[in-house]
This record gives structure tokens, C-alpha cells and sequence, in this order.
């Protein structure tokens, strides 16, 4: 029951993602119980343009970590000449790491 929710809560948000998005790449965010993955996606061509992961990045507790990779992000991609894109948040509720990362990322120059 839990997973079909989790199905269609991602389906309308990405429903709703692909409709606002016009020519703007798409920032999605995929996050697990220890790290939180983030990438710019070009659905045009099918390819991922930037990527950041925590992983790489460790930094105090899980929103600390979350904000870093936004910032990482948002370098990355503005080093490849990407400024505007649209949220894709997945199944994950727009609060807490998910919230963390696209504010930082906004901070770090993206445009969304």
C-alpha cells in the first residue's frame, strides 16, 4: 500500500514538473535513509548535465550534509552554464534534507 502511494505521489509531482518545465532542465532529488543523491537532467537529449551526492560531501548532521550538496550542485551546473531549471522533489515532501538542498542550492545561484 505504502509504495503505491509513494508511485503516484511521484507520478503527479513529476506530472506537475514536466508541465511547468518548458525548455528548463529538471533538478532531481533521490534520498535514502543515509544519503541524498541531486541531479540536473536534460529530459530533451536524456542526459544528466550535473550531479552531486553526499557521499562526497560530510558535513555535520543529514540536513548539514543535504545543504552542502545543493551548494555543490549549484557550482557544478553553473560551471556548465546552466541557471534555470525546475524542482523535481519525487515522492519526498518539500521539508526537512529535500527542503534543505533546494534552498541551498537557490543560494548557490539556481534559478527555480
Amino acid at each position: 500500500m505504502a509504495t503505491q502511494t509513494m508511485i503516484r505521489r511521484k507520478l503527479r509531482a513529476r506530472r506537475k514538473v514536466r508541465t511547468a518545465a518548458g525548455e528548463r532542465l529538471r533538478l532531481s532529488v533521490y534520498r535514502s535513509s543515509k544519503h541524498i543523491y541531486a541531479q540536473i537532467i536534460d529530459d530533451s537529449k536524456g542526459v544528466t548535465v550535473a550531479a552531486a551526492n553526499s557521499a562526497a560531501v560530510k558535513t555535520g548532521t543529514k540536513t548539514d550534509t543535504a545543504a552542502a550538496v545543493g551548494k555543490a550542485l549549484a557550482e557544478v551546473a553553473l560551471s556548465r552554464g546552466v541557471k534555470k531549471v525546475v524542482f523535481d522533489r519525487g515522492s519526498y515532501r518539500y521539508h526537512g534534507r529535500v527542503k534543505a538542498l533546494a534552498d541551498a542550492a537557490r543560494e548557490g545561484g539556481l534559478d527555480f
